[in-house]
Order: structure tokens, then sequence, then C-alpha cells
């Protein structure tokens, strides 16, 4: 992984301290690689996660999936969702309005008392906004086991599962790769979160199945779409190695995947969460469009 590579972590970490500064919006040079539509297939709902655009402004991005031909943006936080709502676009994975961490989640019992508050506060607000999806992280585990980390999460987010069902949102636990990105992270595995979702009981708790990082972890990832597919409740792609753009450079083949994806019935979104290798906005642009027309099968 390069050095000056950003993460969501640091993305996160710059928001919570309030030093993510608003971006200018760039020059309409940006666009100049979208001609034209893709007239994108519809077997597909495609998104993009924000935080992989941060040089582009929440509007410009905005401008660039109406432009490329679709209409949603993962990972928004209630502040942003007034942005996205003027240009018709959804937010196809929320953030809680309170603290976001990535490394501090359910599987500990100190932290139950916040998140629920947190979730409790949010919950309504997904709903009313007309969304559906809202992110949740089990957290490090800091010598945790396994077992001890499922009892702690059921217990917790049992909590607010009732509500969740009550407003139709579905709360959705990311899956991380371990070995890479995001060290000592727990729900490190399908499996692991698999059972997590039997234990909760509930169509309004799944799992974020992250291509990427399940690839790094665990691999056979067309297998374990088709096994565990009811689990799964939402996608995010990016290549391997790198977490770079989706194309021949890396090890997935995601028409493949794509086609799993849809064999499976699945009707919610998959979103581009690969980080742009490009410098210039035009040609981080030009990356999208690209990954959606991989993707459109």
């Amino acid at each position: 992984m390069a050095s000056n590579k950003k993460s969501r972590r640091d993305m996160l970490k710059q928001l919570a301290a309030g030093s993510a500064a608003v971006i200018a919006m760039p020059a309409m040079s940006s666009f100049d690689t979208l001609n034209e539509d893709l007239k994108l297939k519809g077997n597909i709902n495609h998104s993009v996660c924000a935080w992989t655009f941060s040089s582009l402004s929440l509007e410009e991005l905005c401008l660039t999936v109406k432009k490329i031909g679709f209409s949603a943006i993962d990972l928004l936080t209630p502040k942003d969702w007034p942005t996205v709502q003027k240009h018709g676009i959804s937010c196809s994975m929320c953030y809680t309005a309170g603290k976001i961490s990535l490394t501090e989640g359910w599987n500990r019992k100190e932290n139950h008392a916040w998140l629920i508050k947190d979730f409790e506060e949010a919950i309504p607000l997904v709903s009313k906004a007309g969304y559906k999806n809202l992110i949740c992280f089990s957290g490090n585990r800091k010598g945790m086991d396994d077992e001890t980390g499922l009892k702690n999460c059921t217990e917790g987010l049992k909590q607010v599962i009732a509500l969740a069902e009550k407003q139709n949102v579905i709360i959705q636990m990311e899956l991380f790769n371990s070995k890479v990105d995001h060290k000592d992270y727990m729900a490190d595995k399908s499996t692991w979160g698999v059972e997590l979702c039997k234990r909760i009981g509930s169509p309004n708790f799944k799992l974020l199945y992250d291509i990427y990082h399940m690839q790094i972890n665990e691999g056979d990832v067309i297998r374990t779409i088709k096994d565990n597919n009811l689990y799964f409740g939402h996608y995010h792609t990016a290549g391997v190695p790198g977490r770079h753009e989706i194309d021949e450079s890396q090890e997935l083949f995601y028409p493949a995947i794509m086609r799993a994806i849809a064999a499976t019935g699945y009707t919610g979104y998959v979103a581009q969460e690969f980080i742009p290798s490009a410098k210039e906005n035009k040609d981080k642009v030009a990356a999208l469009k690209k990954a959606i027309r991989i993707c459109d099968i």
C-alpha cells in the first residue's frame, strides 16, 4: 500500500476534527470525458462512495454521477443529504450524524450507550429522508475472541433493531480485511458476519459485503455471494491489489462477480469504492465511468 494513499479512516478523522475543508468546484473540464451517457442496462443499481472522490466537491460529484447516468452516492452523513436531494440523487448508504469510528464499535459493551443513542437518532432520519441503509462497524478486537464479540454485538444491536424494523431501515455491518487496511478489525470474515445475522434474526440487519476486503481476507468471492446472499444487503468494489481501478491491472474479474450478484435476485446497490490512481479530476471521472461500464452487465 502506498504511504500517501488516503483511507476512509483518514477521511473520517478529518471530519471528526472539523478540519475537512470545503473543496471548491473544479473546472468543468472534469467532464471532458463524459460526452454521452452510458445507457445503463438496469441489471445493477450503481453507486459511488463519496470519500474516494474527495477531490471533487459533493456538488461536482452529483453532477458527475448524473452525467454518467446513475443516481446514488454512498457514505454520506445527514448534513450532506440536502445537497444530493437537490440533484435528485439518493444516499445509498448512510452514516449516523454522531461519532463515526471504524475501530470502536458494537463488539465492546462500553460503546453501546453512545452507539444506541446515535442509532436511535439516525434511524428515523434515514427513514424520513426516504433512504434504506445505515452502516455500522464491529470495531477492533483488542484481544477479544470471536465468540465474545458476537455476543456483545448481538446484545447491543438487538436494542436498536426493533426501531429499524419499525422504520423500514436496514442496519448493515461492513466486512473489512484485517491483513492490509484495517488491522485487528473483528468483522473480517463473512462466516463471522453471517453468524451475527443469524443471532440477531432480523431482515433489517445485514452485511455490507466489500468485495475488495473479502478478496484479501478470504477469497472465493463468487461462491461466497451465491451461498450467503440472503445476508448481504450491499456491495462495495475496488481493485486488488492496491484498491485502485477495477480494470485489467488487478486480479478480480468484476463482470463475472456482477453476474453472480444479479443471479441471486439482488436489487440493492453496488457502490464503487476504488481510489482513483489518476491525479487529474478529468481522469478520475473517466476511471469512474469505466468502472460503471465494467460492472454494468
